[in-house]
């Protein structure tokens, strides 16, 4: 293996990490991480900080908003995962229970021409917070949350809401919103 000054995208590691590489491409690049050292370090970088992320997700302490492909790999790694899906305008009741590590809610939006993206969340109980300039990919037209679980877990009865704001410099749009009826188990 050796060292060299190639021009392997970081997405394009993240991407084969993630599996979400067509199947020439998939081949391709294992053939090149065979023989570059300095790509194979950076694949190794990206999976330590993908174990480390999914470590601070199980704990649960933290609240994300990730791709959802990334929950699919959660999944995968074993993590038992509660899932929401909720369109524009809609409403779910939702819980968690002892048998769940976590809870992802899908917000299915209409992201085409978004530039920046912003998640509202209005709690009775923890008052109004705001996710700034999230990622995500509009052709997927939709973001998924995952809350603290820490926090989901103390939540009594109450109603959640949830709005996804398109910022482009000094405007803001209100894309749209979302209720979840929250009931402890």
């Amino acid at each position: 293996m050796t060292r060299c000054e190639c021009t392997t995208e970081p997405q394009e590691l993240l991407a084969y990490w993630l599996g979400e590489l067509d199947e020439a491409n998939e081949l391709r690049l294992d053939e090149h991480l065979f023989s570059c050292a300095t790509c194979s370090d950076r694949l190794g970088a990206v999976a330590r900080l993908g174990a480390a992320i999914r470590a601070e997700i199980k704990r649960g302490d933290f609240g994300y908003v990730v791709p959802t492909t990334y929950v699919r790999s959660l999944e995968q790694a074993g993590l038992r995962v509660r899932e929401y899906e909720v369109e524009p305008g809609g409403s779910v009741s939702c819980t968690i229970t002892p048998d769940d590590d976590l809870v992802a809610s899908t917000l299915r939006a209409p992201l085409n021409g978004v530039r920046r993206l912003d998640v509202l969340i209005e709690d009775p109980n923890a008052g109004q917070f705001r996710l700034s300039d999230v990622a995500f990919d509009p052709d997927a037209q939709s973001v998924t949350v995952i809350p603290s679980v820490t926090f989901v877990r103390s939540m009594p009865q109450s109603q959640q809401r949830m709005k996804l704001v398109a910022v482009d410099g000094a405007d803001e749009r209100v894309i749209a919103d979302y209720t979840f009826n929250h009931t402890p188990s």
